[in-house]
């Protein structure tokens, strides 16, 4: 299946043909940005700070500025491109407005992007990250130069997105603000469905409510890959009340699987995977270039999902084990006085348990020490005392203060609600004054063959070289 170049579309939308992004280095804004940059659009935008990405965005012709100043929008821009964390009083969306120049939500701008190509929307409370990845480099591999989209970087700066000259369009689909919803996908994942973001949903049911409205934006005759393992996949699986032609594939290890996964094999950091392909197409095993069961299903999504495109599943499956991991989704960052330090996006209770159950065979007979940074004052509120609960499957914890993004500081919320849930499952945990505090506590305790886990989703990814510098020199 060889990219035809003639089946996407490669014009850019009047709308967007010279968008200002604000906040343009951020994962989901980039992407866009970057497929519109490659398509031919006058792209300018702003950040708060320079990047990799800034640059990455630079060298395809982009122009970024660095911090927010309405003279950033040039004359004849022809709309601002917002994410849901930009706040009203930014001064180049003050100046939108008074120039009546159009504000376009990023989740639009994506939607637009993908009209006239063969969509997969990829969604759930976690893993859709490593999902798109696994699918757009495996598709990549086959030669169909899939388009796609991605909520991190593969392998570099700016690799969160690309203008292929394929007619696949594989995207992220973030629940978080019900963005979700202005999506029109051929083919729709939902991986698994949790109570999260809680700041914008107030109950499991306004949750499974959103999932329901995803489902119903899937093209007449498509398909829904979704778990048949997750309690709250097979929950919504139950609610669906569409009988349009949906294809529904259920996927996991349950009895009732549709696509069925028999065996998971890790073998370090590395899995092989056995599946029973639906319709008597008998067993097909595979190499997972990722540990952990949880990406193992990951793949096995995808997998499903490439093949209701008519992607031949065991051409699909060999192009999998292509896939070795996005930026900050069990990282490998080094290797210093034989302690491995690897980088870890879990937030989540759900996120934080897999992933160290995860490294666990990595570390082989060495211990799992883990710089955990709680994520919003909202989450942490919500979840505090679960994140330590899962902090207990390491060995040892240094926790740091709440990483507060958008969000203003909450009364009493700290993360002392995590670092006590923790002390009281029975783990050794402790708490940083500060990002050199926790260097020092880490690299102070690890020793040959422990396994060193920088995790959450705020900056504690900046402490893995650091770490390594440590042990390395002392210096930190």
């Amino acid at each position: 299946m060889a990219a035809d170049p003639t089946a996407v579309p490669t014009a850019v939308p009047t709308t967007l043909d010279r968008p200002h992004f604000i906040g343009i280095g951020g994962a989901g804004m980039s992407g866009i940005a970057k497929i519109l940059a490659m398509r031919g659009a006058r792209v300018t935008g702003s950040d708060a700070k320079e990047s990799p990405t800034a640059e990455a965005l630079r060298a395809l012709g982009a122009t970024v500025h660095i911090g927010h100043d309405a003279a950033h929008l040039a004359p004849g821009t022809g709309c601002v491109v917002v994410s849901s964390a930009i706040r009203a009083d930014n001064p180049e969306l003050a100046a939108a407005a008074e120039r009546g120049i159009p504000v376009v939500h990023r989740s639009d701008a994506l939607a637009a992007l993908m009209d006239g190509t063969r969509p997969i929307a990829v969604a759930g409370t976690h893993g859709k990250t490593t999902t798109t990845s696994m699918l757009a480099v495996s598709l990549s591999t086959l030669g169909l130069d899939p388009s796609y989209a991605i909520g991190g970087d593969l392998d570099a700066p700016g690799s969160n997105a690309h203008h292929g000259t394929g007619e696949i369009f594989v995207a992220e689909a973030d629940e978080s603000d019900r963005s979700f919803h202005k999506y029109a996908p051929e083919v729709a994942i939902i991986l698994n469905v949790e109570l999260d973001h809680h700041a914008n949903y107030a109950s499991i049911e306004e949750i499974y409510e959103s999932f329901e409205t995803f489902v119903d934006r899937v093209r007449p005759g498509g398909t829904l890959v979704i778990s048949a393992d997750d309690p709250g996949a097979r929950e919504l699986t139950g609610r669906l009340k569409r009988h349009d032609g949906l294809r529904v594939i259920g996927y996991g290890t349950a009895d009732d699987a549709d696509l069925r996964v028999l065996d998971v094999t890790a073998h370090g950091l590395t899995s092989e995977v056995t599946v029973e392909l639906p319709d008597g197409g008998g067993q097909l095993t595979f190499t997972v270039s990722v540990p952990g069961r949880h990406y193992a299903h990951n793949a096995v999504a995808a997998l499903a999902a490439g093949t209701a495109l008519g992607v031949p599943a065991r051409e699909l499956a060999g192009a999998l084990a292509a896939y070795t991991g996005v930026k900050r989704r069990l990282q490998l960052k080094g290797v210093e006085a034989g302690v491995q330090v690897i980088d870890s996006y879990a937030h989540h209770p759900s996120e934080i348990a897999a992933d160290l159950e995860a490294v666990r065979g990595g570390a082989g007979q060495g211990r799992v020490l883990v710089v955990f940074q709680p994520h919003l004052f909202s989450r942490t509120q919500e979840l505090g005392t679960e994140m330590g609960r899962a902090l207990a499957l390491a060995d040892a914890s240094v926790v740091l203060e709440i990483y507060p993004a958008r969000e203003d500081p909450v009364p009493g919320v700290t993360s002392a609600l995590v670092v006590d849930a923790a002390a009281g499952a029975g783990t050794r945990v402790t708490a940083a004054a500060d990002m050199a505090d926790a260097v020092e506590q880490i690299a102070g305790m690890a020793r040959p063959g422990d396994l060193v886990l920088t995790m959450g989703a705020g900056d504690v990814t900046e402490l893995g070289p650091r770490i390594l510098a440590r042990l390395r020199t002392g210096d930190s």
